[in-house]
């Protein structure tokens, strides 16, 4: 370790990547706490940490949402819409599918596509939480509430959030990589030292703190890392089917030299888990536009997550999403295709069909896995205000921002081993 961390500063490419990714990081953290101008953000707090929507939405914004600052939509626009394009090019629009398979000049084109796309959705989702914090919050736009203030603070939102997904391509470029992930990671890192600070205010040196506080502080850091240790287990758990190729000499008797095909347990990562909360939360933010009814209070508890059966509802909805989107990042018959294209085959089973079938078997056993562990995740910050009434909203565990951490983490220490391996053969061949 000590020499990969000697490695990263003695060379200096790797180091000015870091640097350039860090310096990144401060203009993301000092954008994020500038307010947009004519707001009042005293009651935002409150009202965020109760909406799970909302709460979402900060997370990824990396708290930007309750400060109302230029950079309060975070990245969000630009995943939905990567997403939806993503979608869209499976089979659904032919010309994007075909631009999926074009190559190189393929994604870029979708990738300018999937850019047009995230500046309608940045405006459209700009505009409409404006307008709803200003209904919610009467006091929020400082002056009234008019289309010219509302749009113009509307505006600022979607060009700071373009702004961020241009610093994402930066860090892609002239950092270390994994821009927009970096992005996301950096918003949430950047907010856990406010959330410790306030369990140790709640716990310990508030005024309304129980005797015992310091053991429940220590139990809550305690419950923090097991979470974070569960988190890095399910991210790089992986099923390893072993194959063969047909002019390979390599005996399966010896596991460390084989062969294999990784299947992760969690493919789908985080995604399950943003569609479901939008899924739940959308119809609720759409109700907020209207008189409340007895209609909408009874889907308010169906769809709030603030009880047990809205988290049945939460917890089915991210597993048929962890089962959906595994099957569109991993095509068993495309799997088995490539596989016989390369002149490998998996052991004692047939080519073709019969392997398609085996690797969609193997992939629906663990996926069951990843998506029970993804949901115990997820529901954890909404279970515990349930157990315990009197926890702090800014205290709940955080365990869907743990699995974005811990991927994005994972993922940087490979890219800069990557890097230091790439220079030492550089240096090699050099010499």
């Amino acid at each position: 370790m000590a020499g990969k961390i000697k490695a990263m500063w003695t060379n200096k490419d790797i180091r000015n990547r870091i640097l350039f990714t860090l310096f990144a990081f401060l203009v993301y953290r000092l954008g994020s706490a500038i307010t947009v101008p004519d707001v009042n953000t005293a009651d935002l707090v409150n009202g965020i940490g109760e909406n799970s929507l909302f709460a979402m939405l900060n997370l990824l914004g990396g708290g930007g949402l309750e400060q109302f600052s230029v950079f309060a939509l975070g990245v969000t626009p630009y995943i939905t819409a990567s997403i939806i394009i993503q979608l869209l090019s499976m089979d659904v629009i032919p010309h994007l599918t075909e631009l999926s398979k074009a190559g190189a000049n393929g994604r870029k084109t979708l990738d300018k596509y999937t850019r047009y796309l995230a500046v309608v959705f940045a405006f459209v989702q700009s505009f409409s939480l404006v307008y709803g914090f200003s209904k919610a919050y009467t006091g929020l736009i400082v002056g009234g509430v008019t289309i010219s203030k509302i749009l113009y603070i509307a505006t600022i939102f979607a060009a700071g959030s373009m702004f961020l997904v241009w610093v994402g391509d930066q860090i892609s470029m002239k950092g270390i990589g994994n821009g927009i992930s970096m992005v996301i990671m950096a918003g949430i890192v950047g907010r856990m030292p406010q959330q410790f600070s306030s369990a140790w205010s709640s716990l310990i040196t508030g005024e309304s703190a129980p005797t015992y506080g310091a053991w429940l502080f220590a139990a809550y850091i305690l419950v923090y890392l097991l979470i974070i240790i569960f988190v890095t287990l399910i991210n790089t758990a992986e099923r390893r089917i072993p194959i063969q190729y047909t002019s390979s000499s390599i005996s399966l008797s010896k596991p460390s030299e084989a062969n294999y095909l990784p299947l992760k347990v969690n493919s789908a990562s985080v995604i399950p888990v943003i569609f479901a909360s939008s899924l739940m939360m959308a119809p609720i933010q759409i109700a907020s536009f209207f008189p409340s009814n007895d209609f909408i209070k009874e889907m308010q508890k169906w769809l709030g997550l603030k009880t047990w059966y809205s988290l049945v509802i939460y917890v089915l909805l991210i597993l048929f999403f962890t089962f959906f989107y595994t099957k569109m990042q991993i095509n068993p018959e495309k799997v088995a295709e490539n596989l016989g294209k390369s002149g490998s085959y998996i052991p004692s089973v047939r080519p073709g069909n019969e392997t398609k079938e085996y690797i969609n078997r193997v992939l629906s056993r663990i996926t069951v896995l990843g998506s029970v562990a993804l949901a115990i995740i997820a529901v954890m910050p909404h279970i515990m205000p349930l157990v315990w009434p009197d926890l702090p909203n800014s205290m709940a565990l955080g365990g869907t921002g743990m699995i974005i951490v811990v991927g994005v983490a994972i993922e940087t220490v490979r890219q800069v081993q990557g890097l230091i391996t790439q220079k030492s053969y550089k240096k090699y061949y050099e010499d």
